[in-house]
């Protein structure tokens, strides 16, 4: 429903809109930008820029863990992809290096590619992801 905040998968009750120094006060940089928090379960996310849409799902402290460790073992296979790729083609961009793994990744998970984003994962699918980005599947 247009208007409301996202709702807490652990406690089902809607999270608030919050600046970034209520999820981060130790980092000035991140002041101006918007987040969705879910404070008794130490939940959030933040926003697209520009905009009040979710960049995923509200993440607690375990879950965050996990998201770190996915675009650890992500980040580097579409960015290589893309230096690789690049050097021989000027137009290739860095989009299609991105958007082809998660592609990819979609596949191998078995789901939808609208819904393979590291930000609409849980647990076990940056486990799953992690998996199979250390299995050697993604690299071509």
């Amino acid at each position: 429903m247009q208007g409301l905040t996202p709702i807490c998968p652990y406690c089902g009750q809607f999270s608030r809109q919050v600046g970034g120094d209520a999820i981060y006060p130790h980092r000035p940089d991140l002041y101006h930008k918007t987040f969705y928090q879910c404070a008794p379960c130490d939940a959030h996310v933040g926003t697209h820029p520009g905009t009040d849409k979710p960049l995923g799902r509200l993440a607690n402290a375990e879950l965050r863990e996990w998201k770190q460790r996915t675009h650890a073992a992500f980040d580097p296979i579409w960015k290589d992809r893309y230096l690789r790729k690049s050097a021989a083609d000027p137009d290739y961009k860095k989009g299609m290096a991105r958007g082809g793994r998660y592609k990819r990744l979609a596949e191998l998970m078995g789901i939808d590619k609208e819904d393979c984003h590291i930000g609409m994962f849980d647990v076990a699918a940056c486990q799953l992801a992690i998996q199979i980005c250390e299995s050697g599947a993604l690299h071509d």
